[in-house]
């Protein structure tokens, strides 16, 4: 195929995977997009303009050569395709679901800019993966030299497993240690099955067990082990806890019973999914079933909550966001979605005070305006006076974003350096604490952001920690040679 093939955006028009029916989507947990079929891929693919500075992949934490493959889809080379797309980023079938493209690759997209409508990047890199593992191109890994260095990383979610992956190709013996019964963090817990189904994070699991990575699960660091303990077992520790403490909201009424965080509620409903016993979802506590549902909150994790109380069969679904629909942090396709399966948002508004006597009954909110922009460049909100009104609510759900735990004092090392956010310090250059040996990366370093920014200081957190150990590996012989 030409290059002159490749430029089909002039004539081709923009499409992305059919969304099933959304009356027929509201009642399962499955995924809403169809799956591309292999002409619509190439077709789709054949779009992209092959532009000599690719604002697809710069706008790409983890870099991914993205007209590459979209240029070996078009000429049906998917293998190299899935060669290309794999060699950047360690779950790509992940990634392809639930990155916000539309603020990353497909927003900065060059001919998006001229008002052709993006490269439906992210369903290509989704069918693509899929190919390989159908066709059964995705293999565990085969390890040339095993090495006799060990890492103990903490945390299963995609920054640990990342790291796990890229230092296991290497040859270093790798234990991932987490505290939850099944690996994966918040790809296994935390995000919903419309948006990513478990299977998916299974079967990748599976592909790093089958790889020779030994997974600890029920594992407390702290409890368990301390992190001095860990260290002396291993050569070297990554720490990649993420970051799960919910933010409070310091109004009155707090206190109140049917007033969750969204992992708990998000939790809840994701164990049942996975035909776990949930005792607060089975008694009713956790299931949105019947019950006017208010959500405070703008961003994904907001959007994941809304559109799994739809699907519990909720009596309404309000959420509550204190900016407008332009200032939002969540994804706009994410917003679309809900409000298409029948979400109320209700923008410039916050809430005041909880209402109810033991149980909560409803919110009293102020209306905002929007005043200067603030440090972040978005508008202010600001109190209009006197606009009070209540809400009802039988279960009210706080999605505001995530903290981290104390994890020097959960860990039992108080000599752990942490920033005045609570996040991990590391040294920018190298990933490692104030502790020798010992590494960060992910959430617990950065804050609460993008699993694909995960993948990548995961993947950076390899490359220094290898450093590492071969600067160890090389005392040794020059101590044992003396």
């Amino acid at each position: 195929m030409t290059k002159k093939e490749m430029l089909q955006f002039t004539s081709v028009n923009q499409q992305n995977p059919p969304k099933r029916d959304t009356g027929k989507r509201k009642e399962d947990f499955k995924e809403i997009y169809n799956e591309f079929i292999s002409e619509k891929a190439k077709e789709q693919s054949s779009r992209c303009s092959q532009c000599g500075v690719p604002f697809c992949q710069i706008h790409c934490p983890l870099n991914n050569n993205i007209p590459d493959w979209l240029k070996l889809t078009a000429e049906g080379r998917l293998k190299e395709a899935y060669e290309i797309s794999q060699s950047t980023n360690n779950m790509p079938e992940v990634c392809g679901r639930i990155c916000p493209q539309d603020r990353l690759c497909e927003g900065n997209c060059v001919i998006e800019q001229s008002g052709h409508g993006t490269v439906t990047i992210g369903s290509i890199e989704k069918y693509i993966t899929e190919t390989a593992w159908e066709k059964g191109w995705i293999k565990p890994l085969k390890i040339n030299k095993e090495l006799n260095q060990s890492v103990g990383i903490i945390g299963a979610g995609p920054a640990g497993m990342a790291c796990a992956e890229e230092l296991r190709k290497l040859g270093y013996q790798i234990t991932i240690y987490d505290r939850y019964d099944r690996p994966g963090g918040l790809l296994i817990y935390g995000i919903p099955n419309f948006k990513l189904e478990k299977f998916v994070v299974e079967r990748r699991t599976k592909l790093l067990k089958d790889s020779g990575i030994d997974f600890v699960q029920n594992f407390e660091v702290g409890k368990d082990m301390s992190l001095d303990e860990l260290k002396n077992k291993h050569d070297a520790v990554l720490i990649a806890t993420g970051v799960y403490k919910a933010r409070e909201i310091k109004i009155p009424g707090s206190s109140l019973k049917n007033i969750f965080p969204a992992m708990d509620f998000l939790t809840a409903s994701n164990r049942k999914g996975l035909g776990d016993k949930v005792e607060l979802f089975d008694n009713g506590t956790l299931n949105a079933e019947g019950k006017k549902v208010v959500v405070i909150g703008g961003g994904d994790t907001a959007m994941d909550c809304v559109r799994t109380a739809v699907r519990q069969k909720a009596k309404s679904v309000k959420c509550l966001y204190r900016r407008d629909k332009e200032n939002m942090p969540g994804s706009a396709r994410e917003v679309n979605n809900a409000e298409e399966e029948g979400v109320e948002f209700i923008w410039l508004t916050n809430p005041k005070r909880f209402l109810g006597e033991q149980t909560v009954s409803g919110v009293e909110v102020n209306k905002m305006q929007l005043g200067e922009a603030d440090s972040s460049g978005r508008k202010k909100p600001e109190i209009k006076e006197n606009s009070e009104y209540k809400i009802d609510a039988d279960i009210v759900i706080k999605s505001l974003g995530f903290d981290p735990e104390n994890i020097p004092k959960l860990f039992g090392a108080e000599d752990l350096s942490v920033s005045k956010w609570g996040t991990i310090k590391i040294n920018l250059k190298t990933m490692e604490t104030n502790i020798d040996g010992v590494f960060a990366a992910g959430d617990i370093v950065r804050g609460a952001s993008l699993v694909v920014w995960a993948i990548r200081d995961g993947r950076d957190a390899a490359i220094e920690i290898e450093k590492y150990l071969q600067k160890k590996l090389n005392k040794q012989k020059k101590e044992k040679a003396a």
